[in-house]
């Protein structure tokens, strides 16, 4: 009788291990599904960055410090894997585009460009995805670490040796 009752119970904690590993599991799994999407958006904005400054160059060519910071900027952004790290290159990138927008104001004939008016509301729409994404993975990576740091989920997380994800943050 003794030994049924232990066969039980140690079934019981197999299957709750199991069900709380999944979860884990899948959790860990919307985090890194919800970067790529980041990524995704991060890579469109890289592409369209060059066809801008391009575009800025043709109007404003003494703007050149602007232009290559904004250059500069893209190529690190690409190279870096660390979320961290990369976060803060793609903060100020974000912030010389938008400068580099901004420049657009002093030139009249760039403003009227439809050429340029049609890379600006690409970018602002690329800027939008960005923000959606970054919320949708943010919620991802709190789901999974809460699961991490709650009781009965952090035994087996700790077990599996289950690490924290970094935030994403960018200005809106």
């Amino acid at each position: 009788m003794t030994s049924i009752i232990i066969i039980s119970i140690l079934f019981i904690m197999l299957v709750w291990g199991v069900l709380i590993y999944n979860k884990l599991v899948h959790d860990k799994n919307t985090s890194l599904s919800a970067w790529s999407d980041i990524d995704v958006q991060l890579k469109r904005r890289h592409d369209l960055i060059p066809k801008l400054v391009e575009a800025v160059k043709q109007y404003a060519n003494y703007e050149s410090s602007l232009l290559e910071s904004v250059t500069t900027l893209r190529s690190q952004a690409k190279s870096i894997d660390q979320i961290s790290k990369r976060e803060n290159v793609e903060r100020e990138l974000q912030s010389q585009v938008h400068k580099l927008i901004a420049v657009a104001e002093n030139y009249p004939e760039l403003k009227a460009s439809q050429n340029f008016l049609e890379l600006q509301k690409d970018i602002s729409d690329i800027e939008n995805d960005i923000q959606y994404s970054r919320r949708y993975y943010n919620g991802a990576v709190r789901n999974i670490n809460t699961r991490i740091d709650s009781f009965p989920d952090l035994i087996v997380a700790r077990f599996f040796k289950y690490k924290y994800h970094e935030y994403f943050q960018l200005d809106d």
